[in-house]
């Protein structure tokens, strides 16, 4: 297993793997691995990540998120192409350090001007207004997350 520094400051990912997805799914067997001539490996970069030049590996450090899933350990997939969204799960930069948040923007017909929060999912940590003072940096958007179970 690899230490918690193995994706400090990310990894890129990417392939230029040409494997095709599975061609079929089951819902609850796998069946004989030698009686189906169809079945085909799946390219995790394929299926995983949308934009192979802007996406990287990071391994979440806490459980300030562990509402949105992410546990510490985990790897989680960063695509720094995508545009940041309300409800979106981001990494962004706060006062020289990345963090791991819920972005939270106000609505469309309410004062835009406020900026939001970055909010932790499931911890009492106090949410990071932003605003003139506290500008909201992204880093990029958390796409999938990986985990261990062994």
């Amino acid at each position: 297993m690899n230490s918690p520094d193995d994706f400090a400051n990310g990894a890129p990912v990417g392939g230029s793997g040409t494997a095709t997805p599975a061609v079929r799914r089951t819902s609850n067997a796998f069946g004989s691995p030698g009686t189906d001539s169809t079945v085909r490996r799946i390219d995790l970069n394929e299926q995983l990540i949308r934009h192979p030049d802007a996406t990287f590996l990071m391994r979440a450090a806490g459980d300030d998120m562990r509402g949105a899933g992410i546990a510490d350990g985990d790897v989680l997939l960063v695509d720094r192409a995508l545009a940041a969204h309300h409800g979106s799960v981001v990494i962004a930069v706060v006062e020289g350090e990345l963090v791991c948040r819920r972005l939270e923007q106000p609505k469309a017909g309410r004062d835009r001007a406020a900026g939001g929060r970055l909010v932790a999912d499931g911890s009492a940590v106090a949410p990071v207004v932003i605003s003139a003072e506290t500008p909201l940096e992204v880093w990029g958007v958390v796409t999938n997350v990986i985990k261990s179970l062994a």
